[in-house]
């Protein structure tokens, strides 16, 4: 039996979901003879914790909802008994039944007190209490690898759906504007994470629209660029070719009347020299500069192949020799966009961007292209993939590099183990090592 200190909702829940209660005759607090037919299923919205459930006291079926709470007192603490969208709960589910609970007209309303195995509860504590890379590192073997691989799918999904949700959201702010939205998207990934944000904002504080008017000179689009991400706004002498952006920002600035962002913002401490922002921004110029219609081609684009010639674009010849401005690098070559970073940007832009258009247009054929071309693409290389991969776990494609990022952040991070498909395994299934 369960000691009397009690479990958050969330094991609670997971006890009552899975139909993992010791009690063998059920019964409710005022005696009633219970039996549970379908525990409902889980609402992550607002409201009661379980919809559509079906339960059976003495002779009569009741259909409706399911609040379980660590107190019943709790019902009251939360303001439930006068709240109309909490009269359809037919069962109040808890470990300590301390008052009893009652709808909003003041009926009451039954009260099951859950009971469960102990060695569930040491299992979870187990899992939250490690401090491992990932709560379940030292059993993460026991789990079959089928049930992994039918995991990743959910996780994928999970992943592009929050994808989504964040273009739909700057697709809303942009007024349906697709352009716009593929560039602000495009601009942020090209700053990968340390300089995401001030791409963001630089692509903010200069439209799309008003760079395709200067689509024909890429000095004049590095001008721009440079000019609004505030990396002119300093004084050197002898280097004639931030001179001659400067100057040429100085006429561009008054002519559209631009503001740009603070030069702070970005960051280059700890950066391998050719993702610094100089060089990022220039390899964005010239993506602007032979932009006529890519959004279009991206949405015409059959193949892997395709897309990468996209993005095959290069610094300025200025960047061949220097990774800032009025410092040479001890090496001379082109700083190419290479095939890694093009890889990102299919993932993190092209992708989703597809599936977010197939979605809005009903065109499933985009919708599918951007989960085969996900397929096709390789495993992404970073800390986290190595990780997984130490742990025996091989990611095939980016798909499943995705998925294991997904897994990690979402779940592993926040130690969300009861929401994971690998979590509930363990949960019920790891022996108890104090024996």
């Amino acid at each position: 039996m369960n000691t009397p200190q009690s479990m958050p909702e969330e094991f609670l829940q997971y006890i009552w979901k899975n139909k993992l209660y010791l009690n063998k005759q059920l019964q409710t607090t005022d005696g009633q003879h219970l039996e549970i037919i379908d525990p409902g299923r889980t609402n992550t919205n607002a409201g009661p914790d379980f919809f559509n459930a079906k339960i059976k006291l003495n002779k009569t079926i009741w259909a409706g909802n399911i609040e379980i709470h660590k107190k019943a007192s709790d019902w009251h603490k939360h303001a439930h008994h006068t709240n109309k969208a909490y009269d359809n709960v037919i069962l109040h589910v808890v470990e300590t039944a301390d008052t009893a609970t009652t709808r909003s007209n003041g009926n009451p309303i039954p009260t099951f007190i859950i009971q469960y195995p102990e060695l569930l509860k040491h299992n979870y504590q187990q899992l939250l209490q490690s401090d491992t890379w990932i709560a379940c590192e030292h059993h993460f073997h026991r789990i079959d690898p089928i049930i992994l691989q039918l995991g990743f799918n959910r996780l994928m999904i999970e992943r592009l759906e929050d994808k989504t949700l964040a273009i739909e959201s700057k697709l809303q702010q942009n007024k349906n504007n697709w352009e716009t939205t593929f560039f602000e998207v495009l601009a942020r990934t090209l700053g990968f994470k340390v300089n995401a944000a001030p791409f963001e904002l630089l692509a903010k504080s200069l439209p799309i629209q008003l760079l395709l008017k200067h689509k024909n000179s890429r000095f004049q689009l590095e001008a721009l660029l440079f000019g609004n991400s505030g990396l002119l706004n300093q004084q050197l002498l002898g280097d004639d070719y931030f001179i001659q952006l400067r100057d040429e920002y100085s006429f561009l600035y008054k002519k559209y009347q631009l503001k740009g962002i603070e030069s702070h913002l970005w960051k280059f401490l700890r950066l391998r020299p050719a993702n610094f922002p100089t060089i990022r921004i220039s390899q964005l110029a010239s993506l602007i500069y032979q932009w006529q219609g890519l959004f279009s081609r991206i949405l015409e684009t059959q193949t892997i192949e395709e897309l990468k010639k996209l993005f095959q674009v290069k610094a300025a010849e200025y960047w061949n020799s220097h990774y800032n401005f009025n410092k040479a690098a001890k090496s001379n070559s082109p700083k190419e966009l290479g095939e890694t970073a093009a890889n990102i940007l299919i993932i993190n832009v092209v992708i989703p961007i597809l599936f977010v258009y197939g979605e809005k247009q009903n065109k499933n054929e985009l919708k599918n292209r951007a989960l085969n071309f996900l397929e096709q693409l390789p495993s992404e290389h970073n800390s986290i993939i190595s990780k997984w991969t130490k742990l025996g776990i091989q990611a095939r494609s980016a798909f499943e590099s995705q998925a294991l990022l997904q897994l990690k952040n979402c779940y592993c991070e926040p130690k969300k183990c009861l929401n994971c498909h690998i979590g509930v395994k363990l949960v019920s299934s790891i022996k108890n090592q104090d024996n």
